[in-house]
């Protein structure tokens, strides 16, 4: 059990932050902007630009708020909409000169108050607050993903029965809301994962499925058998969109790919198409790296399609 005077201390603490750093303040940071305006700002910055649906998820506001909230910012001409060079139905949020002004002031502010409240510190004061700073908001940003993610996810394998369409729906209903994909590729993904279920008797090939509360909300399969030469085939790697960003595609891939070492598969490839970036920084993170490019349309429509390769260890 956490001893109760350290959370007190930690309380009072972070009540202290509060109110010193402004944030109870009807504006931060020296502008005329709230503390979501200037926070807004400063992450629209830090990634090159965004949408409004990302926006949500790292504020932690309502939609309705953030929206409201960034037509004021658009009116006041510190940001503007562009369309995403990916897709164009999708509107990316980016610094206006005028933006890009302000947003250097905000900095400006900012770490002159770090820089003036570090001097009443020693060396190794400093490196105690840094450290246990990036420590404590890490384990808050952990509880509220943990929160967000609502019931446990548990991670089975094998097939179960609605499985084939629900995968083929996700699929479905992702890739037409964000690329324009329509009935052939979600026939493709249905006909592909009813041939493969065929399969699932063969050691070397199987289905990971994330659940919540008997729903299914992700999968990711390994074929064993379609590549020959001794590789696996990753397919039907999709998450609904309400775990995004919660971890579960981490703990999918990182099942497949110790399935994949067990095996002793020489090389695991997958194909996808340019503009899936999360996707991509994911699978890189598991040592897959782009192969080849090249224009097709094996998914309806024509994209610039990507072979990912992860060599065996």
């Amino acid at each position: 059990m956490t001893d109760p005077t350290l959370i007190q201390t930690i309380r009072a603490s972070s009540r202290l932050m509060v109110r010193e750093l402004g944030f109870m303040n009807t504006t931060l940071a020296a502008t005329e902007y709230s503390p979501s305006a200037v926070h807004t700002l400063l992450e629209v910055a830090s990634h090159d630009g965004m949408t409004a649906a990302q926006l949500v998820q790292i504020l932690g506001l309502e939609k309705s708020s953030v929206s409201r909230m960034l037509g004021k910012l658009i009116k006041a001409g510190e940001l503007t909409e562009v369309p995403s060079t990916q897709d164009a139905r999708v509107k990316q949020l980016v610094l206006t000169d005028q933006g890009k002004i302000t947003v250097a002031r905000i900095n400006e502010y900012g770490t002159s108050q770090v820089i003036t409240a570090l001097a009443h510190l020693t060396g190794q004061q400093q490196q105690a607050v840094a450290q246990g700073l990036a420590s404590y908001a890490g384990a808050l940003k952990a509880r509220r993903d943990q929160a967000e993610m609502g019931p446990e996810i548990a991670i089975t394998t094998g097939y179960q029965p609605g499985l084939i369409g629900r995968v083929a729906e996700m699929h479905g209903r992702y890739y037409a809301q964000h690329h324009g994909f329509g009935h052939f590729f979600e026939g493709k993904v249905a006909t592909g994962l009813a041939e493969f279920a065929g399969r699932l008797d063969v050691p070397r090939n199987q289905i990971w499925v994330a659940s919540q509360q008997g729903s299914i909300v992700g999968s990711v399969a390994i074929d064993g058998e379609d590549l020959g030469n001794n590789q696996a085939h990753l397919r039907w790697f999709i998450l609904d969109d309400g775990c995004r960003g919660a971890g579960v595609g981490r703990k999918l891939l990182s099942a497949a790919m110790a399935f994949c070492d067990a095996q002793a598969f020489s090389a695991v490839q997958l194909w996808t198409f340019s503009g899936l970036d999360a996707a991509r920084r994911l699978y890189e993170s598991f040592g897959f790296t782009l192969t080849q490019e090249w224009q097709g349309d094996q998914w309806g429509k024509s994209m610039l399609e990507q072979q990912f390769t992860r060599e065996a260890k």
